[in-house]
């Protein structure tokens, strides 16, 4: 064998690779994007991150390279995806890693993925609500799905940006008008509030958190956020004042990153943390791995609202079972209350900007 000729190719497949949207390889390589794989890539699945130059994107970037179920990852934003791209793909894992820059390559990151991560859209800063976010984030929403629709309609969505409970709405909407919705496939990813109720109840317990589980329902703000503190396990009892202390630092446990970090950013790494956390259970359930069960925001009947967050059993097409919320006790009941009301007004925001 000519070592030339083998380190040539060896060169080949990985510009290849780094740069798919400049790279031009001839007839006679028997080499095609479509085909051409790092020497010892892992099987696996396609993920596409939209956003991934962000705050939460980078840290996801990373956190999704490390994963062994992803064998391809494409990284896509609007700024700084090529640096982001280069750093990643230094790492010794398994993913190929690909970059794409710009909306002139949306399409290109998404044709042939399983599954697609969108943390896009600007951060909350101090003094902001969600709906301040409104605005910006669900044209980039918008955006961004209509690409979805068009390349890869059978992906599994993980819906990250915020204001979660008005951009799943939108996204469905866009998804409707494009004749692709599949409910069971569009995931609003409210994981953090999970991740950071089992934190919580396990400082007040004294407990390991990854021996704790939370269901937390309703949506992914503020007081739509409904610990389910009565079904928490293992099963324990608190005072009327740790259920008021829990409920309230887990509905407000965003702000207190934002105000903690004093301007200089959102809650990136555990939400980036969580998003990774959701997106791994998606994989195992599309590799057909039983029981997985989390909460997410999707469309649903557990309440009259045409959007909430539950337990969900996922498998290979997406949300395969829907749970419904259990026996509440007075607490929770005025809760639900309270976050159906909030909630329904922040679903209709997201359908009415479609739908205008």
């Amino acid at each position: 064998m000519n070592p030339t000729f083998d380190a040539t190719q060896r060169i080949a497949r990985i510009s290849a690779h780094l740069h798919p949207s400049n790279f031009q390889m001839g007839e006679s390589s028997g080499l095609s994007r479509e085909n051409c794989r790092a020497k010892g890539g892992a099987p696996g699945f396609k993920v596409a991150i939209l956003g991934a130059a962000g705050g939460i994107g980078q840290p996801l970037s990373l956190l999704m390279k490390m994963n062994p179920l992803v064998s391809v990852l494409h990284l896509y934003d609007v700024v700084n995806t090529p640096g982001v791209t280069s750093d990643i793909s230094h790492m010794d894992t398994g993913a190929v890693v690909r970059g794409f820059l710009g909306q002139q390559q949306l399409e290109d990151a998404l044709t042939g993925m399983d599954l697609v991560i969108i943390p896009a859209g600007v951060p909350r800063k101090p003094g902001m609500t969600r709906d301040d976010l409104f605005n910006i984030n669900a044209g980039i929403v918008k955006t961004l799905c209509e690409g979805i629709a068009k390349c890869c309609p059978n992906a599994i969505v993980n819906l990250i940006s915020n204001p979660v409970n008005s951009t799943v709405p939108i996204a469905a909407e866009v998804f409707k008008k494009a004749g692709t919705f599949d409910p069971k496939r569009l995931l609003g990813v409210t994981m953090l509030d999970v991740v950071r109720a089992n934190t919580f109840v396990a400082e007040v317990l004294g407990l390991d958190p990854r021996e704790v589980d939370v269901p937390v329902v309703g949506g992914h703000a503020g007081i739509t956020i409904l610990p389910l503190l009565s079904q928490v396990k293992p099963p324990c009892s608190f005072t009327p004042e740790e259920i008021d202390y829990l409920t309230a630092r887990i509905q407000n446990g965003g702000t207190e990153v934002v105000e903690a970090k004093a301007g200089a950013g959102s809650a990136t790494l555990s939400m980036a943390y969580a998003a990774v956390k959701f997106a791994d259970a998606c994989l195992r359930a599309l590799r057909g791995d039983a029981g997985v069960i989390q909460c997410a925001f999707i469309s649903s009947q557990v309440t009259e609202l045409p959007f909430f967050a539950s337990k969900v059993r996922l498998g290979r097409t997406g949300v395969e079972e829907i749970y419904p919320l259990g026996p509440l006790n007075e607490y929770e009941r005025a809760g639900l209350e309270k976050a159906k009301k909030e909630l329904a007004s922040s679903i209709q925001k997201g359908i009415s900007f479609i739908r205008k």
